[in-house]
């Protein structure tokens, strides 16, 4: 079985920093190639994913700065690494809804990711392409589309690349696009209302500069709050594995986060408000705490009392790359359906 996995060509796979569908997409490559799945990973040049990896564009584009011109880059790449995976690969995975355009193009089986949350739009897009496979990840996102074909697979994570800590200092951390829906002006709540400092890290994106400057920046003070700009891997496992507490307080219907598994690999509990996938993330007691409210989670900072071993062990039950990839092998014999396809003798 032949794979082709195809990410937009912005980020590289996996991201230096900033980039959740990247991540997965890399997570996702290297599970399948350790079941013994062939995949070909559709990116960009500066992508290291150990699979076979293939390219239009050799160098990322992030941020992108003129969305006019990034969607003509991002329409070139797909249509060309789709023409490619028509001839080598049995089953062609997107994580973009603008790829389903060319499936009426491409006799092959479709499966699309959903990344992003419920969308209107997106789903009324969607409802013209009924054959595809769609996936959401998280059971939250599933109930809010109606596609026919869809199923639920949570995103996993490598525990290799994560290092359990057992001994936290006294700080919190938030890590993240630095946005409203996330949360960033609550974490610093929390912090204000505990003394307890917070280590800020991610991305500060063009659109959200304005937040930046009005609820972020004011209360930076490198003592109680501190920013310290995007984080690579190094820089996660430093910030978020030292952590006492990651803060998740999201304003919005959250698809998946897969921050909240970074945290936990790490042994760092995660205080969550609710929303979209949240509860199906974070086991209340075990991995961390879901609270209501500011106050709550204020309160729950301050009675934290979660086992750090006990922590990352929910992630390796429930959220690891091979769960994942097993059951993305699955869903692929699946759509397959015992058809065998004549591909090209791949080059």
């Amino acid at each position: 079985m032949r794979i082709a996995l195809i990410a937009a060509p912005f980020i590289s796979v996996p991201p230096t920093d900033y980039g959740g569908t990247e991540l997965f997409v890399a997570h996702l490559a290297e599970g399948l190639q350790k079941l013994g799945v062939e995949v070909v990973v559709y990116a960009n040049g500066e992508s290291t994913v150990s699979t076979e990896r293939r390219w239009l564009y050799p160098q990322s584009l992030w941020p992108i700065k003129m969305p006019e011109r990034a969607w003509l880059r991002e329409v070139n790449h797909t249509s060309w690494a789709l023409a490619d995976a028509m001839n080598e690969s049995e089953v062609v995975h997107v994580q973009s809804a603008q790829a389903l355009a060319f499936s009426r193009l491409i006799k092959r089986p479709f499966v699309l990711t959903l990344h992003g949350p419920h969308d209107p739009t997106l789903s009324d897009f969607y409802s013209y392409f009924p054959e595809v496979d769609y996936v959401c990840i998280s059971q939250a996102q599933c109930r809010e589309e109606s596609m026919p074909k869809r199923h639920t697979i949570h995103h996993g994570i490598d525990l290799s690349l994560y290092r359990l800590v057992e001994n936290k200092q006294p700080y919190l951390s938030f890590i993240g696009r630095i946005a409203p829906i996330k949360g960033t002006h609550i974490a610093i709540d929390v912090a204000q209302r505990t003394g307890i400092p917070l280590k800020i890290a991610g991305e500060v994106q063009p659109i959200y500069q304005q937040y930046f400057e009005r609820h972020v920046r004011p209360q930076l003070d490198g003592k109680l709050v501190e920013y310290i700009g995007p984080a690579d891997l190094k820089a996660k496992n430093e910030l978020l594995g030292n952590s006492m507490a990651m803060l998740f307080p999201i304003q919005w219907s959250e698809p998946f986060g897969l921050a909240m598994l970074e945290a936990m690999a790490c042994g760092t509990p995660v205080l969550a408000m609710p929303g979209g996938s949240v509860p199906e993330v974070v086991e209340e007691g075990v991995s961390g705490h879901i609270c209501p409210n500011v106050r709550e989670m204020a309160k729950r900072v301050l009675n934290l009392n979660l086992k750090p071993a006990a922590v990352r062990a929910h992630v390796e039950q429930n959220f690891s790359t091979e769960k994942m990839a097993i059951r993305y092998a699955a869903l692929y014999r699946d759509v397959l359906g015992g058809r065998t396809l004549t591909l090209r003798t791949a080059s």
